[in-house]
């Protein structure tokens, strides 16, 4: 059995001065002192704008400083976003081999593709493709810490010409890949792409059993081809510890983060609507933790064994390893038959103190660690030695990395196209690759134009009031346009036999109606300014609405049933009309 320390850099209200470098300093030690005490691995989350849950934005920089303090422990990047938006894969791929030259080569990269509105929207990531980029970015950062020279990238979302990427990474072919998961679906995707497996969830062991006994299986099927080069094939888990010789005192030193770490991270993914700068995450969890599962009665000391959830009294409430060092010993063990290859420990969590992060890691090494670290080679190594041919076979079924075009040169005076032309939506600008294909114009850019004036437009919608979007959008000209591409989206295989006319009575802010219609034969649709003869559906809306709708700000069933928009004829074909002009 391994062991590691996840960092967050959790900061719950109210914030001092000074209060942000003072918890990057207390992590900093922490990793320091893990290193001393013999643990194995430093996590680092990275997360941007979740307030109080993680003040962790830029996990290779921390890791960059705590190399220099800390010169044994593997440092690793828990949960590094992928999608473009985030960052283009040139920059993770820099990042990650900087950082393992700094540390002697002891780097190990997470990668997520992000779950939180707080960071998907802000960084333009489409929701619906998030995983589908960041399994493309992943293939590309792979290739990229490998191949020499790069030999170039031109997929939907990541896209570069041939490069060598420098500084080169000390571990080759790559540091270990992994993946942070936080479902059975996600373990098991892992596994499939040859990927270490970090369980953000907190899981019991019988769960961990049948998860671990999932992945390894998965591992020597056909249906593993790895994403990188090399194949990592570990499964970790994530728990909160608190240890003290006093159960009690344990329970009183730390359930209060355990619960808060999980409490903060629901809100940000599941049920928080949460304003900037002004939320109190702290003040919110203390009023409402008992009826989300975070209940403080349950957790009392017993003396018996640990259970990861407890169910008292009628309530559910997570435990952890929060206890005495003998129950902690007996839950590890627990672990260790499943057939976990590390347990990551969160100590530094809500209000947590450094004194007692620190007291709960020497009372870990001290009583705790020993006796799982005299067989912790001999078990690595057997499971590796079991898992060789398996990953001989996966590595087999991956392509080998590339070799570029040695006629291929660029010039000083080289330059890429323009990000609309070059860029999917959500990209970061001034990534495209130089190629001739790209100074020819094809055809695939001008969708992938499209695409990202399609993302630009929905922005402006959502920051413009009523009276910008009329005075712009709403215009003659605009709402050409705005017809125009219903009329080129129009699906005729939906419109279920549909032929005649929608007439749309758009109002202004002044009284004016601005008629549209769209006439609608077999097999295409014809928009034009005006009210047809006789319309077989009118929809009433302000100028402002239709476009709101238009740019996705505002759900049309949600208008209707608000009396924001109205209808009058055929009902039935109002709710076709999504489906035959190109929207779900």
């Amino acid at each position: 059995m391994r062991f590691g320390l996840l960092l967050g850099h959790q900061l719950p209200r109210p914030w001092a001065a000074g209060a942000d470098g003072k918890l990057l300093e207390e992590g900093l030690e922490l990793v320091a002192l893990a290193d001393r005490l013999g643990l194995d691995r430093a996590w680092v989350l990275e997360h941007h704008f979740l307030e109080e849950f993680s003040h962790s934005s830029a996990p290779a920089v921390f890791l960059a400083a705590a190399s220099q303090r800390a010169p044994r422990i593997r440092l690793a990047l828990a949960n590094m976003l992928l999608p473009p938006g985030f960052g283009s894969a040139a920059r993770v791929a820099e990042q990650v081999a900087t950082l393992d030259q700094l540390s002697g080569g002891r780097v190990d990269l997470g990668t997520a593709e992000g779950v939180t509105g707080a960071e998907l929207e802000a960084f333009g990531v489409d929701r619906s493709t998030k995983h589908a980029q960041w399994e493309e970015v992943l293939g590309v950062v792979a290739r990229m810490l490998t191949e020499l020279p790069f030999a170039g990238a031109d997929g939907r979302w990541a896209r570069m010409p041939p490069r060598t990427v420098v500084p080169r990474a000390l571990q080759q072919p790559h540091p270990p890949l992994w993946l942070a998961c936080s479902r059975r679906d996600a373990i098991r995707a892992a596994a499939e792409k040859g990927l270490g497996a970090l369980s953000l969830a907190p899981l019991e062991p019988g769960e961990a059993a049948d998860w671990v006994a999932e992945y390894r299986e998965t591992i020597a099927s056909p249906r593993c081809v790895p994403v990188g080069f090399a194949v990592e094939a570990r499964v970790a888990v994530t728990l909160p510890l608190s240890l003290h010789a006093d159960e009690a005192e344990a329970i009183e030193r730390g359930i209060d983060g355990a619960h808060f770490w999980h409490y903060a991270l629901a809100h940000y993914e599941t049920f928080g609507d949460h304003r900037p700068g002004r939320t109190d995450l702290w003040e919110k969890f203390t009023a409402r933790r008992a009826e989300v599962g975070f209940a403080r009665e349950p957790i009392t000391p017993d003396g018996e064994p640990l259970g990861v959830r407890v169910l008292r009294g009628g309530s559910s409430s997570l435990r952890g390893a929060v206890g005495t060092p003998e129950q902690v010993r007996a839950l590890v063990a627990a672990y260790a038959a499943a057939g976990v290859d590390e347990v990551v420990w969160v100590v530094q969590a809500g209000r947590t103190s450094l004194a007692h992060a620190r007291e709960t890691l020497e009372l870990f090494a001290a009583e705790v660690l020993p006796p799982f670290r005299v067989q912790a080679d001999t078990e690595e190594a057997r499971r590796a030695a079991e898992l060789a041919p398996a990953v001989t076979r996966a590595l087999a079924r991956r392509s080998p990395p590339r070799t570029g075009d040695p006629g291929y040169a660029f010039g000083p005076r080289d330059a890429g196209p323009s990000a609309q032309e070059a860029l999917p939506a959500g990209a970061m600008n001034g990534h495209g690759p130089v190629t001739p294909a790209v100074r020819a114009g094809r055809p695939g850019l001008r969708r992938v134009a499209e695409v990202r004036g399609e993302a630009a437009f929905r922005a402006f919608v959502k920051r413009s009031d009523d009276r910008r979007l009329e005075r712009t959008v709403g215009t003659n000209q605009g709402l050409r346009l705005l017809f125009g591409v219903m009329q080129s989206s129009f699906a005729s295989d939906r419109a279920a036999g549909f032929t005649g006319e929608l007439c749309y009575e758009l109002r202004t802010t002044g009284g004016e109606v601005r008629p549209w219609t769209l006439a609608i034969t077999p097999d295409r649709a014809e928009a034009r300014p005006g009210v047809g003869v006789n319309p077989r559906l009118r929809v009433k809306l302000t100028v402002a609405d239709f476009v709101r709708i238009a740019g996705g700000d505002l759900d049309a069933g949600k208008a209707l049933l608000t009396g924001r928009m109205d209808l009058e004829g055929d009902f039935s074909l109002a709710a076709r009309l999504g489906e035959m002009f190109g929207q779900r």
